[in-house]
């Protein structure tokens, strides 16, 4: 029975070891501090003196291996343990390692290999003293073998900065609404708009604005599309040099009271800058509700044909100066008008008259005008999307000489 007692206790002494031993090479950063030197042991029944090594966090690791015995034993060998002292750092964690506490007992060579009281007195001391180191290192080793086969790792510690790898990754794509959310996002809308209805009206210039625009662009590009038929129609009358850099050309008619308003600014218009060509194209509009506004479109464009450019003049100026706009206008009006210009006498309608009026009617729904006056001012020749400038409408002098500006190439 001792002799089993002790067979453990070097077993297990051999697992702390070896458990040290496995420890430290799976740490690089494991210390190893040997100690060996005589104990001070009077006797085995004094028990071997524990040994500890101090380590940073005050919680250290001790291992003890067995002594080294002596081949050849003298009376004056005393026992040698040789103290492994494995200093481990900190868990990362922040909990320090378990200590283990493994003493080693040598058997020590005695004095007299003859002695039979002396080995008899041996072997009455080795079961207390194994029965005590086993129980002093039965628990140490079996923390030692624990911590072995499952060493703690301490948490990884992810930058604050770096994404983990095997993180989610955040969907982009939201969630459509329910229909009791998008009905109740119908009524909080419906509720700030009729507390600020004025955001209606923004809205609305706004989009009237982006309109506008668009429409400008559009008609824009449409002119310099249809130039030769806006310049070089010989059937239309034209006042102003034929080598004008740049021309005005307006679609009207006689009845249209937006006409004229802008009658008396073409007129000072024209007087301003005699070096520009003014091109009327009569577009009688109203010509379906009342029957002179096609009468006075044709005699304009007789006597242009009959007279030429300062009659013609004189007449267009002659009616517009009567004020009878909108159904008032008068087949006297017309008669009184063409006297005045000079032409007394007018031929009956022709069909080449007709075929004038038509081309200018597809010419203007061409350019995008709805109604009258039609204004675009442009370059004879050399038209760009930047010196060309369309009105569908009215414009003041102020609006037309800036046009006059940019077609001529010049910064006000």
């Amino acid at each position: 029975m001792r002799m089993n007692k002790l067979a453990l206790t070097m077993m297990l002494l051999a697992g702390a070891t070896g458990a040290v031993a496995a420890e430290q090479a799976g740490d690089p950063a494991a210390q190893t501090v040997t100690q060996s030197g005589p104990a001070a042991i009077s006797s085995p029944d004094s028990g071997a003196q524990r040994q500890t090594a101090s380590h940073p966090a005050d919680v250290p690791v001790v291992s003890a291996a067995p002594a080294a015995q002596s081949s050849s034993p003298s009376p004056e060998t005393t026992p040698v343990i040789s103290t492994s002292v494995t200093a481990a750092p900190p868990s990362g964690n922040g909990v320090a390692p378990a200590v283990q506490n493994a003493e080693a007992s040598g058997i020590a060579a005695t004095q007299s290999s003859g002695s039979a009281p002396q080995k008899a007195a041996d072997a009455a001391a080795l079961p207390s003293q194994t029965e005590s180191r086993a129980s002093d290192s039965a628990a140490p080793a079996a923390v030692a073998s624990s911590a072995t086969e499952k060493p703690e790792t301490p948490p990884a510690t992810a930058d604050a900065d770096t994404p983990s790898a095997s993180a989610p990754t955040p969907s982009v794509t939201a969630a459509p609404f329910t229909p009791a959310q998008e009905a109740r996002i119908g009524e909080v809308a419906k509720a700030y708009l009729l507390q600020h209805p004025q955001l209606l009206i923004e809205i609305d210039q706004k989009l009237q604005k982006m309109q506008y625009d668009n429409q400008i662009k559009a008609m824009t590009a449409a002119a310099i599309r249809h130039q030769n038929a806006l310049l070089n129609d010989q059937t239309i009358p034209a006042i102003g040099p034929a080598d004008a850099s740049v021309a005005v050309i307006e679609f009207f008619d006689y009845q249209c009271s937006v006409c004229a308003r802008q009658a008396p600014i073409i007129q000072s218009l024209m007087k301003s800058h005699p070096q520009i060509r003014f091109i009327f194209k009569e577009w009688p509009i109203f010509g379906y509700r009342w029957k002179p506004s096609f009468q006075a479109a044709e005699t304009g464009l007789t006597i242009w044909q009959q007279k030429g450019a300062d009659a013609y003049l004189k007449y267009h100026d002659a009616l517009f100066t009567t004020g009878h706009i909108e159904g008032a206008l008068t087949q006297k009006d017309i008669a009184r008008a063409a006297s005045v210009a000079g032409a007394a006498k007018i031929k009956a309608r022709s069909q080449a008259m007709l075929e004038t009026l038509s081309g200018t009617d597809e010419l203007a729904k061409n350019l995008g005008f709805q109604g009258t006056p039609g204004i675009v001012v442009m370059p004879v020749s050399g038209a760009t999307a930047e010196n060309v400038t369309v009105f569908p409408g009215g414009a003041t002098e102020s609006m037309l000489q800036d046009a006059l500006n940019k077609a001529q190439g010049q910064a006000r």
